[in-house]
């Protein structure tokens, strides 16, 4: 059993950078588990944003953010280094996480842990 909790969200200026953070608690240690980061924003589905392995040796990104957010993560916390922000990446934004040994997923339906969300608000 995991528990994700996420922080980090706030409002900016677009072309402005935000930080978000994870901090994976539990038994076992957030490096056992792949994590991912979603987000759903007004009146959209919630949509992949990118994942990284139990190890940080591999990430995906979606095509919308490739180049401009990137996933890394520590002992027990995964962030997601946002830059170059545009109003269309307001949402909610979900970390996620599942068993290491699964691999990354690129679907929610893929983890099995969530935490509760971050509000990203981008002003044009």
């Amino acid at each position: 059993q995991a528990q994700l909790e996420e922080s980090g969200g706030g409002l900016v200026q677009a072309g402005g950078s935000l930080r978000l953070s994870c901090t994976v608690s539990g038994r076992r240690t957030s490096s056992t588990y792949a994590c991912g980061w979603f987000r759903q924003g007004p009146g959209n589905e919630r949509e992949f944003v990118s994942t990284i392995t139990w190890n940080g040796s591999g990430t995906r990104y979606a095509d919308s953010v490739k180049g401009r957010f990137t996933i890394s993560r520590d002992r027990n916390t995964v962030y997601l280094q946002m830059n170059s922000l545009k109003p269309e990446d307001t949402a909610v934004y979900y970390c996620a996480a599942r068993d290491g040994f699964l691999g990354m997923g690129l679907a929610g339906r893929d983890y099995t842990y969530w935490g509760q969300g971050t509000q990203v608000t981008v002003s044009s």
